[in-house]
């Protein structure tokens, strides 16, 4: 382990992959962890590793999305962190037309809104822009064709709503 010579040489790495996660105001990647630490992405990723074991079953959870990672509170005190935060507790829950755009969204993004109207057989408008406005799905980028259809895909937001780390946490999808 190479940390920095100016840092503290009694901390081991996780503390300070800890100390840069905790100031971090969003996702950290694998490679500006590597290269603040002075180590290989291999030894960040098997610290960031280690330290989502001692997290397990605690009130914070590392979340990965892609190749960058975040501390967030573990979904099942989502109840309690808001009652704190004096947070509202959600009155509009989504309706069963946007669960289903959310869920083509998440298997199969990145995805345009005319592909997901036709696997749905009807016009998705208005649960898209519900799921835009939530934060749950976002425009990722555009298909090189006539007209530029918008990409959508699945936002940072919609994995920690429903506790993911990575998109492989997904449960199969079924045929039947």
């Amino acid at each position: 382990m190479s940390i920095p010579t100016t840092a503290a040489p009694n901390l081991e790495l996780e503390a300070y992959i800890e100390s840069i996660l905790f100031v971090s105001s969003g996702p950290v990647s694998l490679g500006r962890l590597a290269r603040t630490l002075e180590i290989t992405t291999g030894a960040a990723r098997q610290a960031l590793h280690a330290l989502e074991a001692r997290y397990a079953g605690r009130g914070l959870r590392l979340q990965w999305l892609d190749e960058a990672v975040q501390f967030t509170t573990a979904p099942e005190a989502g109840l309690v962190v808001e009652r704190f935060l004096g947070l509202e507790a959600p009155t509009s829950r989504l309706s069963h037309a946007a669960l289903e755009v959310l869920a083509i969204v998440a298997y199969m993004q990145p995805i345009t809104r005319p592909q997901v109207d036709e696997l749905r057989g009807v016009n998705s408008d208005g649960a898209m822009r519900t799921l835009l406005s939530k934060g749950l799905v976002e425009e990722i980028g555009r298909v090189e064709a006539p007209g530029r259809p918008i990409l959508y895909g699945t936002t940072p937001e919609f994995m920690q709503h429903f506790g993911l780390s990575n998109m492989a946490e997904l449960p199969p999808l079924s045929t039947e």
